[in-house]
């Protein structure tokens, strides 16, 4: 893979930019996590539905958690082989190539602004194009309508954009930019696969989907495999150039850390939101249950699909419980509550504060509980909060089943990963609702790992893909123990849940 800066060094540096922190991560040559830094930053809700980023105070983390993990770590630059970056998908930065400055606040992922003109494009006839060569659906959430209404919105910015003057970038194209000192303008074929501009077939930027989107193909970073030359950091940084050889989404870096290598594996993340994915090997398989087809990884020009189900809120209704409504201290506090509700109270939580993801995409469904009864205390609502990450993921394997259709092998086993994967209580409660085993894998930090390990991989430090599966193990397997009876019951009172969610004005 190309000749490396300091390639007999045996230290890889993660940087992690997820959606409220920064975290940098050494890993050694074993794969081990051996200094870490994190660092929160500030979410802004402009108006409601809004979600923005200031990718200068996201610059910022990455420069001081890097730094620090380096410290922590006792390394310098040249005891680093290479870089590896796992990101916040489908968030937009657009920013001027002369000064490497954002012309506005990043629009994030959960933003909904562009509901209105996702419906006008469905509403024309425009969603069998999309689906068809994106995998994706016209939603919010994916980037193209994010940079559409950052040309429109801010003063000369189409006009700039057009003359070549400014760069569209998910955040791993922002930090790339600045990392090399603006000599690189890239992304990785995940991140691109997220944008709704690129044919995840032909493995390239479509020229139909920018027209339809108004993005002018001059803002547009190269597209690269997972794990290639990125180019390298400017020496100021980090007292030493240290080459940056793997990108990918924060979703599929996880995928790649769970060593869900083969057709049929699945890994489901639980952090701020749950996303779960399918591996479907070199196939794109269509989705007819509304779900989206991606690239989960893409290696040596080899592209790997994937079947994705995305929930938008899973461990955000943890911290409602505790920031929202002050009814927690601590996300930890969740499971020793839900374990001593009331098993007699069927109380449901649907948690669609900003919508419902997959399979519903329903952009104007709001939250509901349902089932209190005089005796409900903050208990059965811990319990319900649990509840809904359970029932959600079956959402989205009931989906996978139904579009793998004869293809489904029925002996699933489910890899998770998150901060919510570490609630015992929670996990056992997703293996009942699920019939299927759950594993918790021995190392955590999947996401960091999955960037980890293709950087490595790119720069010599890291094993074969057949190794390095062959070296995941389970922390936990999580069985199921609930009768069917039981199962089918719950999961009919979560339907009638969701129900009465889509039938709300």
């Amino acid at each position: 893979m190309g000749h490396d800066l300091n390639a007999t060094a045996p230290h890889i540096l993660v940087i992690d930019q997820g959606t409220t922190s920064t975290r940098s991560i050494v890993f050694d040559s074993a794969s081990t996590p051996v200094a870490t830094a994190q660092q929160e930053f500030t979410q802004l809700y402009p108006r409601p539905g809004w979600v923005e980023h200031d990718a200068e105070e996201i610059w910022a983390t990455v420069l001081d958690t890097a730094r620090q993990a380096i410290a922590t770590a006792g390394l310098t630059a040249a005891d680093i082989a290479a870089i590896g970056i796992a990101n916040q998908r489908e968030t937009a930065v657009v920013w001027d190539r002369r000064t490497g400055k954002p012309i506005h606040h990043a629009i994030v992922w959960q933003d909904r602004r562009t509901a209105d003109l996702c419906e006008r494009l469905e509403h024309t006839g425009h969603a069998a194009l999309v689906a068809a060569r994106s995998g994706l659906l016209l939603d919010p959430y994916f980037s193209a309508t994010k940079i559409a209404w950052l040309l429109d919105n801010v003063e000369g910015a189409r006009a700039a954009a057009e003359a070549g003057s400014l760069a569209f970038g998910t955040m791993d194209s922002f930090l790339l930019w600045r990392l090399t000192g603006g000599v690189v303008h890239a992304t990785d074929a995940t991140n691109a696969a997220r944008t709704l501009l690129f044919d995840i077939h032909r493995g390239e930027w479509d020229a139909d989907l920018l027209a339809l989107f108004g993005v002018p193909r001059a803002m547009l970073p190269k597209v690269q495999d997972s794990a290639a030359s990125f180019g390298a950091t400017t020496a100021d940084l980090f007292g030493g150039a240290i080459a940056i050889r793997g990108v990918a989404g924060d979703q599929h870096a996880a995928l790649i850390g769970q060593a869900c290598f083969r057709p049929g594996m699945v890994k489901s993340t639980y952090g701020t939101g749950c996303f779960a994915l399918l591996n479907t090997g070199t196939t794109a398989i269509p989705s007819t249950h509304r779900l989206v087809t991606t690239i989960a990884y893409q290696l040596n020009g080899v592209r790997t699909y994937a079947l994705e189900g995305s929930i938008f809120v899973a461990g955000a209704a943890v911290q409602w419980l505790r920031d929202g409504l002050g009814l927690i201290a601590s996300a930890a506090e969740t499971g020793t509550l839900a374990a001593e509700a009331d098993p007699a109270q069927a109380v449901y939580m649907v948690p669609a504060f900003v919508g419902l993801g997959a399979p519903h995409w329903a952009t104007d469904a709001r939250a509901l509980l349902t089932g209190m009864t005089r005796g409900t205390t903050r208990r059965e609502l811990a319990r319900a909060v649990l509840e809904c990450v359970a029932y959600q993921t079956r959402d989205l394997l009931e989906a996978m089943r139904a579009d793998l259709g004869s293809q489904w092998t029925g002996d699933t086993v489910i890899r998770v990963d998150g901060g919510m994967s570490a609630s015992d209580w929670t996990m056992q409660f997703l293996a009942d609702i699920l019939a299927a085993p759950v594993d918790r894998p021995a190392l955590h930090e999947t996401t960091a790992l999955g960037a980890g390990y293709l950087a490595g991989m790119a720069a010599g430090v890291y094993p074969d893909i057949e190794t390095f599966a062959a070296g995941w193990t389970a922390e936990r397997r999580f069985r199921p123990t609930m009768a069917e009876p039981e199962r089918a019951e719950k999961y009919r009172g979560w339907q009638d849940a969701v129900a009465r969610t889509l039938l709300r004005p």
